[in-house]
């Protein structure tokens, strides 16, 4: 489609530069799409082994969670989980990859997560809870890992608009309306030339 622009020389010469800055733009986004992509595939597997890990470690705490409730007595349960003897705080930052800012996620912890008596409590139950709690760390990073898998794929789609607006839109109209332009100047040219020649010889005739 041609722009809606005058058939000048002023103008090619702009929309020649134009021409020149949205191919190199449609090169940087095309490596950064191919990057990002890249970077995403490699994510996509790092974040499913870690979901199959972190399943796994809590269906075991949760396992045995189940057989140290079912080992003791539901008021020694209860007191021992009344207090919760750790804080755990979550610190969020950001960083950029590749021009998409994407969270930072550290856990701290203060405390000890067996904040009760082990006189009327199981083994079971310690060892349930300390699994819980190297756990948490695990669904953390799971968790920024998956908000950064989330954010790449956006910008991914956003990139990809770009360069598809750039190389199937932009690009072409431009390189349509340079050669309607460079065909419009050689008309005018040639017309001028023919009348230059008409008026040569009207005055060799005189």
């Amino acid at each position: 489609m041609l722009l809606d622009v005058n058939p000048t020389r002023m103008e090619l010469l702009r929309l020649k530069k134009r021409r020149i800055l949205a191919k190199r733009g449609h090169k940087l986004l095309k490596d950064k799409q191919d990057e990002l992509m890249k970077q995403l595939l490699e994510l996509v597997d790092t974040v499913k082994e870690l979901r199959k890990k972190v399943d796994r470690e809590l269906t075991i705490a949760t396992g045995r969670y189940l057989f140290a409730k079912a080992g003791m007595k539901t008021e020694f349960l209860e007191s021992a989980m009344l207090i919760p003897g750790i804080k755990i705080e979550l610190d969020i930052g950001e960083k950029s990859t590749m021009g998409v800012r994407t969270p930072i996620f550290r856990v701290k912890t203060e405390g000890s997560i067996q904040n009760y008596g082990f006189a009327h409590t199981t083994g079971e139950l310690d060892s349930s809870l300390l699994a819980i709690e190297r756990v948490v760390e695990e669904i953390v990073d799971l968790a920024e890992k998956e908000k950064k898998l989330q954010l790449m794929a956006e910008e991914i789609a956003k990139t990809r608009r770009r360069v598809n607006a750039l190389e199937y839109i932009l690009i072409p109209n431009l390189e349509d309306t340079i050669k309607y332009i460079t065909m419009k100047l050689s008309e005018m040219e040639r017309g001028n030339l023919t009348r230059l020649m008409k008026v040569k010889d009207i005055v060799r005739s005189h």
